[in-house]
């Protein structure tokens, strides 16, 4: 490991970016990433929300472009060589820390699942920026509309696939209950008395899942709660960080979250289900689908 990469944390601070911007640090060594993604429902467009307004220096990621286009699952993971054009593209190499945030009210929507799809396809030098742009408007750091394309690097890829859970992974766990499963949708989309986001997507859960919704691992300010916090919110869960985790979500976006959280508490590896609630609810069986509200049989 490089000096640097021995520094790099996995949360980085407001002020610490704007530090890095007024020393104009901003370039092929460390770059910035808006990472911000909107279900279709909230009529938010995240790539003109953009153009509007940013943190200086920033480039927008968007994980609907650098993504599988061979699926008919929303952002499913896009192949090595995908990613690898996609972040040279933005001005990404092998030896560039790369920060991302995303403008979600809550401090961190979509901007973990890009830290972590980072990390799977072996760069470790990313950290998400701690409170996103709710923290940083909340500080009166500046934002622009300026942006210039950076300069392509070169960025080669590699896969740790054992991160990446599928449809038959997690059928089989439902019925062997091996690995404790974490779902980050709020707490009545995973009960089933709350509607999903999506109009050909019932509300519930796999047998055997924890709930621990996305948006309880942050504070008021929109930072990720203390360590202490947050050994407390996992373990109160029913979640042991020393073994094995998956995650899931709606469609793999927020369950990253709870995958940051866990990488905060010392876990080794915490995997996701990519086609996550979406991709189960279409394909399972009646029984495996849990629910207070109306089942999937009606």
């Amino acid at each position: 490991i490089s000096i640097m990469a021995a520094q790099i944390h996995t949360l980085v601070s407001a002020k610490w970016l704007l530090d890095a911007i007024k020393k104009n640090h901003i370039g092929p060594k460390l770059r910035l990433l808006d990472a911000s993604w909107y279900l279709a429902k909230t009529k938010r467009d995240a790539r003109a929300e953009f153009v509007r307004t940013h943190i200086p220096g920033a480039s927008f990621f968007d994980i609907d472009d650098c993504c599988d286009k061979n699926t008919e699952l929303d952002h499913m993971l896009p192949t090595p060589e995908r990613f690898s054009e996609y972040v040279e593209e933005l001005g990404i190499g092998n030896e560039t820390h790369v920060v991302v945030y995303d403008t979600h009210d809550v401090g961190a929507f979509s901007a973990p699942r890009v830290w972590w799809m980072f990390r799977l396809f072996g760069h470790n030098t990313v950290s998400v920026l701690d409170g996103g742009m709710k923290n940083w408007l909340h500080n009166k750091y500046p934002v622009t509309a300026e942006y210039t394309k950076p300069e392509p690097q070169k960025f080669k890829a590699s896969q740790n696939k054992s991160w990446v859970k599928n449809y038959e992974d997690i059928l089989e766990n439902v019925q062997t209950r091996k690995v404790q499963v974490v779902d980050a949708r709020s707490a009545g989309r995973f009960r089933g008395t709350e509607p999903e986001p999506r109009d050909d997507v019932l509300p519930g859960h796999y047998p055997g899942a924890i709930n621990i919704p996305f948006y309880s691992i942050f504070n008021q300010s929109g930072e990720v709660m203390s360590t202490e916090d947050l050994a407390k919110l996992y373990k109160e869960a029913g979640v042991d960080v020393q073994k094995p985790l998956w995650t899931s979500c709606g469609s793999g976006v927020t369950a990253c979250v709870i995958i940051l959280g866990a990488h905060l508490l010392g876990h080794p590896g915490p995997c996701l289900y990519d086609g996550s609630w979406t991709e189960w609810f279409k394909r399972a069986p009646a029984e495996y689908i849990v629910s207070e509200g109306q089942d999937k049989s009606k």
